[in-house]
């Protein structure tokens, strides 16, 4: 008898979510497809967002460090970045090819709650059926309509990675994780950049301290901060464009980079019909596995809106596809994914900031180890940052770690291994006594652990 469906599982969009679900579904023995508009496998992430992005600013700290910055452009930085994405896109491929994953190229929307009609790249139609649907289709940039994106010197976060100008002068309006991580990017290249906060400060859910050091380092580098600005309207000429801001300034600058927000891909879906509930921003509403009002559909990633994560989007779809498997969805280590923001230099946290232990007066203490007193960093040059960890006075417990500075996002692991553990075995004391490798930037640990128990006994 033949299958009821031609899958057992269609995942729509191959990011990392996408990927993780496909993955642990297959190597369940589920017929998987998986279905995106990219010409090439690897989604938002890999081809306009965290890859590009992050290939992008080690090219320009690595020519910052040789002294080279002098005459280089950034065209000739953009296409260095290419290299990366091809191999990515490579390596991902294989991963569907060797487990026998049908990838179709094309645009999907549902026709009813078990079919998808699929517009293929190359121009023909096609159906399918699936008992499950899992959609990892990410977000884009958010465009109000009162500004003109058609215009070449208006870009967002995908179009900053085409445009062909070289320019001398960016303003960037929004400050958050993208916004401050271009505004390195473009100091590293000695493009003027005016940075431009709707916030009266940058990265509020970082701990205060990470969030001023920020701040101080990228003023420091030349980038000019804003604050406590909106916008009134966007004048975009033939060779500038111009922001005029409530405050009464104009902000001239040969291109704008608009990082206000993101809009999740929902729409093209017409999930809307199947009574599948979307928020203001695209966003598909799901329950804590996943599931939206059909339980047999699916979303994770960045279509969920909060994290927006590439690494929560990959944990999400496994944690997906483990449910249609086993019935079961242990997404606890959500809590304990670390943020990993890279500006120059990075910035990486995990847990509670001093700001929500103070709010619910936990009683903490705080463990410092700054990296101009490290012998590693010393060695290295490298000797701007700091880690700081939050404990509890009376357990020891640790309660938040936050790193600062070069390879931040890589230090928080090893605090994150710690978090998870439970009882006894997340302590304060596991840093005091381990022997770390001298000299490391993981010596941090304990010496901050050693600086905070000074502070309790």
């Amino acid at each position: 008898m033949p299958p009821k469906f031609d899958f057992d599982c269609i995942v729509i969009g191959s990011g990392p979510g996408g990927e993780g679900a496909a993955m642990k579904l297959v190597k369940a023995g589920k017929r998987v497809a998986m279905v995106d508009s990219f010409p090439r496998v690897g989604g938002s992430c890999t081809h306009t967002g965290t890859i590009p992005s992050k290939s992008l600013r080690q090219e320009i700290q690595r020519i910052a460090e040789i002294g080279r910055t002098a005459g280089i452009t950034y065209q000739e930085v953009l296409r260095n970045t290419q290299r990366v994405v091809d191999q990515q896109v490579d390596l991902r491929y294989g991963f569907y090819r060797r487990n026998y994953v049908d990838v179709i190229n094309g645009w999907a929307k549902f026709a009813d709650e078990h079919t998808l009609d699929i517009e293929l790249g190359n121009g023909g139609f096609e159906r399918y059926t699936a008992e499950y649907f899992i959609v990892a289709t990410g977000s884009r940039p958010y465009h109000p309509d009162d500004v003109d994106f058609s215009h070449p010197r208006v870009l967002d976060s995908d179009t900053i990675l085409t445009t062909p100008l070289n320019f001398r002068s960016i303003a960037i309006y929004g400050a958050g994780v993208i916004g401050c991580e271009y505004a390195s990017i473009f100091r590293g290249l000695s493009i003027k950049v005016n940075l431009i906060n709707t916030r009266d400060r940058l990265l509020t859910f970082l701990d205060d301290e990470i969030s001023d050091a920020l701040s101080y380092h990228l003023r420091e580098n030349g980038v000019l901060i804003r604050n406590k600005e909106e916008y009134v309207k966007v004048v975009p000429e033939d060779d500038s464009v111009s922001i005029h801001l409530e405050s009464n300034k104009v902000i001239n600058s040969d291109v704008l980079l608009w990082a206000q927000g993101r809009t999740g891909n929902s729409h093209a879906l017409e999930v809307n019909k199947l009574g599948i509930e979307t928020d203001s921003r695209g966003s598909i509403v799901i329950n804590d596995k996943h599931q939206t009002v059909h339980p047999h559909i699916y979303a994770v990633g960045d279509i969920c809106g909060y994290p927006s994560l590439a690494s929560a989007a990959y944990d999400q779809g496994r944690f997906a596809a483990t449910h249609i498997i086993e019935g079961k969805c242990e997404n606890q280590l959500l809590n304990f994914i670390p943020t990993g923001i890279y500006t120059i230099p990075e910035i990486s946290s995990i847990g509670k900031t001093e700001r929500e232990l103070t709010r619910d007066k936990v009683p903490y203490e705080v463990g410092h180890s700054f990296f101009r007193h490290l012998a590693r960093a010393q060695i290295t040059g490298h000797k701007t940052g700091m880690l700081k960890i939050l404990f509890h006075r009376e357990t020891l417990e640790i309660l938040g770690i936050h790193c600062f500075g070069t390879n931040a996002s890589e230090i928080i692991h090893i605090g994150q291994a710690i978090m998870v553990q439970k009882g006894e075995a997340n302590s304060l004391m596991y840093f005091i006594n381990t022997t770390f490798n001298y000299p490391t930037m993981a010596e941090a640990y304990r010496v901050a652990a050693l600086n905070g128990l000074n502070r309790v006994r």
